[in-house]
């Protein structure tokens, strides 16, 4: 299974080009995709739906859109008829196999006055791969620092380590006329990609995966995350996913059950179609 993490900026690319049919070359052969800065209706796109636009070009995956922002970009006409229309940015999930349910998780926030802020979001899916039942969420943390970042890893490790105890999407004794399908599974298999804007060296990194040791090394705790980075054999303190300052900082962690399974991470330098480079992960099932 072969998962691929992209923040693509929007499509804008190196050369300062918006091309979204840039971003599609650069993912496929994915099976499983998680996409950040995925935007709709702005005018410097053309106004596009980019989650639909990516969507279409990729005809064979299924697909789920999560937004952070979320503002009004309807068109009023003369006559008053209203043209709903939505200006988003957020995260998206494609996937090969059936995306059987998902959640769009808005990232706690505090107001800032001297810097430009923004509302971010995790989506989370649950998958129906070849393997069994996955959860697969694609996120995107805050860039100003370890004071905004913080609250949001805090959340995200809450939901998902704590995911059997809020169970799945919908579930438990039928009522009424409810719609009566049954509840997705909950996965004990978990992949979290994404930008995480945070370095191995950070408080953030050490609270998800764990502290390090001078004697010990990193201590990565049963039940909890592993960077897939570390667990395919890499050193966490190489590589470089966004060039503009040389620091790995877009991440793939999976549940301590999955870091067997790990064969492969590699980071495409090549990459022309975003700010930051592809992150590519192989996974045994």
């Amino acid at each position: 299974m072969k998962l691929v993490s992209y923040n693509i900026q929007y499509s804008k690319g190196k050369d300062e080009q918006f091309n979204l049919d840039r971003i599609v070359s650069e993912i496929e052969g994915a099976d499983l995709i998680a996409l950040q800065e995925v935007e709709t209706h702005f005018p410097r796109t053309g106004l596009v739906h980019q989650a639909q636009e990516i969507g279409a070009r990729l005809p064979d995956y299924h697909w789920v859109y999560g937004p952070g922002i979320d503002i009004d970009a309807s068109i009023v006409a003369d006559d008053g008829t209203v043209t709903h229309r939505r200006r988003q940015v957020g995260n998206m999930v494609l996937s090969r196999w059936p995306i059987l349910s998902s959640m769009n998780h808005l990232l706690p926030k505090m107001a800032l006055t001297n810097q430009y802020h923004q509302q971010r979001a995790m989506i989370e899916t649950v998958i129906r791969t070849d393997a069994g039942p996955l959860r697969f969420c694609s996120v995107h943390f805050d860039h100003i620092g370890p004071q905004t970042r913080l609250p949001q890893v805090h959340y995200a490790m809450d939901l998902l380590l704590n995911a059997s105890h809020r169970g799945s999407a919908w579930g438990g004794k039928i009522a009424g006329d409810w719609y009566e399908i049954p509840p997705p599974p909950v996965p004990e298999r978990t992949i979290v990609m994404g930008d995480f804007n945070f370095t191995p060296d950070s408080e953030e990194y050490a609270l998800l995966i764990g502290d390090r040791s001078e004697r010990h090394g990193r201590l990565v705790q049963d039940g909890g995350f592993t960077d897939a980075w570390v667990a395919a054999g890499n050193d966490e303190d190489e590589g470089i996913s966004f060039i503009g300052t040389g620091v790995r900082i877009d991440h793939c962690v999976v549940s301590s059950n999955m870091a067997a399974s790990v064969k492969r991470v590699w980071i495409d330098m090549d990459a022309q179609g975003s700010d930051h480079q592809p992150l590519w992960v192989e996974i045994e099932g």
